[in-house]
C-alpha cells in the first residue's frame, strides 16, 4: 500500500490479487444544515486489473466512520449504476463524494467482484482512505 500526498488530495493505492485500487480524495468544503456542519469531500477510485483474468465489479459496500455517529454503511448494485466488466490490462474509474459532520472520518469498504473464467464472486478490499478537511490540520 503506498500514500502520496498532492496539493490538498491524498491518493492512496493498494493492490490485491493483481487488481490495483487507487482512491483520490479532496476536501470540497463546508456548509451548515438544521444549524449542523456538513463537510463535502470528493473522491475519485480507479480500478486497473493486471491479472491475467476478465473480472466484473458487481456490487459496492461502504463504512463511513466519522467521530460525531455511528459507521454508517451503504451496499448496492454497482457503481455509478454501472457493474463494469474489466479485461486485462484495462481500468475503470468513477467519481463520486460523501458529506460528514466532523472534519475528519475515513471510509472502507470491498467490491463484490465475478471472475469471468471461474464464474466465482471475490471481495477485493479497498482500502481505508481518510477524509481530512487539511485546513485545520495546520
Amino acid at each position: 500500500m503506498a500514500i502520496k500526498r498532492t496539493h490538498y488530495i491524498i491518493m492512496i493505492q493498494q493492490v490485491t490479487m493483481g487488481i490495483r485500487i487507487s482512491v483520490e480524495t479532496k476536501y470540497e468544503g463546508s456548509f451548515l444544515k438544521n444549524s449542523l456542519p456538513n463537510h463535502a469531500f470528493r473522491y475519485l477510485i480507479t480500478i486497473e486489473n493486471q491479472s491475467n483474468e476478465i473480472i466484473q465489479l458487481v456490487k459496492r459496500h461502504w463504512n463511513i466512520m466519522e467521530s460525531t455517529k455511528p459507521t454508517q454503511i451503504f451496499e448496492g448494485p454497482g457503481v455509478v449504476g454501472k457493474k463494469s466488466i474489466i479485461k486485462t490490462g484495462q481500468m475503470v474509474q468513477y467519481e463520486s463524494g460523501c458529506i460528514i459532520n466532523s472534519q475528519r472520518g475515513a471510509m472502507k469498504g470491498f467490491y463484490t467482484m465475478i471472475n469471468h473464467s471461474t464464474a466465482k464472486e471475490f471481495n477485493l478490499e479497498i482500502p481505508v482512505f481518510q477524509l481530512d478537511n487539511l485546513f485545520s490540520l495546520n
